[in-house]
């Protein structure tokens, strides 16, 4: 029989221009994990400084996510993380 979740962990690195902005994604993000995974674990890391440039900037928050999900909502954070503003960059992994 297949497995019905798995655990991932997610990278995701916000623009830092606004603080409430980084704050407000954030807390979407948690939200939106919350509501479809278990064990969910968040890690702020804070502004760090870009290996390169993204988007003319050089600096980024980044935050990690460790959570237990069924498969297919990854596939569905995915899709929210490359439609909203303000994400720079991001990785899902299956641990």
């Amino acid at each position: 029989m297949a497995k019905i979740n798995e655990n991932y962990e997610v990278v995701a690195v916000f623009s830092s221009k606004s603080e409430e902005d980084v704050k407000a994604l954030t807390e979407k993000f948690d939200a939106l994990i919350k509501a479809n995974a278990t064990d969910v674990e968040m890690n702020d890391w804070g502004k760090r400084k870009l290996a390169y440039d993204i988007n003319y900037e050089s600096e980024g928050n980044y935050v990690l996510w460790t959570f237990t999900s069924e498969c297919k909502f990854p596939a569905e954070l995915e899709r929210v993380f490359g439609i909203t503003d303000g994400v720079l960059r991001f990785l899902i992994m299956k641990k």
